[in-house]
């Protein structure tokens, strides 16, 4: 039997009635007839009846031809999982993979949450970096550091990274880039 798709604000509203709420917690014990609810919760026939009449009108609680009680409590994770937010868009879906997985464990909102250690992953985040670099273009230190910065607070060490990994050059305190990849050019039409 499915369970109906209540929403959270529709689930919440029939468990804030003290009676329902009762019986619903009866159902999850065990009890499977009106005398068991009644027993569970110490309602009197009217209240058990009342409450559970309005959670079988709701589709929470069915009734099998045996007059058993049945709580489709799987109505709860499909509540939860419609009122969750969507899943936050890929932040780097055109990365192959391998360097989709590196993204996606020290990126985070555009920030970098660490400088990966091993060099393999650095290497994944200074090509990334790179990308903020205009090839061509010639930057003094300080813009450099304005552009770390909006990665990570440790400006010295990704410039660092960068130049001696050959992502950017250096002479007199002036940069360019020299590596990394670049992203294509979307089509002209």
């Amino acid at each position: 039997m499915a369970a109906p798709l209540l929403d959270g604000g529709e689930l919440a509203g029939l468990l804030a009635d003290g009676e329902r709420l009762r019986c619903v917690a009866a159902l999850v014990l065990g009890a499977t007839n009106v005398d068991e609810v009644r027993a569970a919760t110490g309602l009197d026939g009217r209240g058990a009846g009342r409450a559970l009449a309005r959670l079988e009108e709701r589709g929470l609680v069915v009734r099998g031809d045996d007059g058993t009680l049945v709580l489709l409590a799987e109505a709860f994770g499909l509540a939860a999982r419609a009122a969750a937010p969507p899943p936050p868009p890929a932040e780097h879906p055109d990365a192959p993979p391998d360097a989709a997985r590196v993204l996606r464990a020290f990126v985070r909102n555009g920030r970098l949450l660490s400088i990966p250690a091993a060099r393999g992953k650095r290497l994944v985040i200074l090509d990334l970096l790179a990308q903020g670099f205009e090839p061509g273009r010639r930057y003094p230190e300080r813009e450099v550091n304005r552009v770390l910065a909006g990665w990570h607070p440790d400006t010295a060490a990704l410039r660092r990274h960068l130049v001696d990994e050959g992502f950017l050059d250096r002479e007199g305190g002036v940069y360019w880039r020299s590596g990394g990849t670049v992203p294509a050019a979307p089509p002209s039409g």
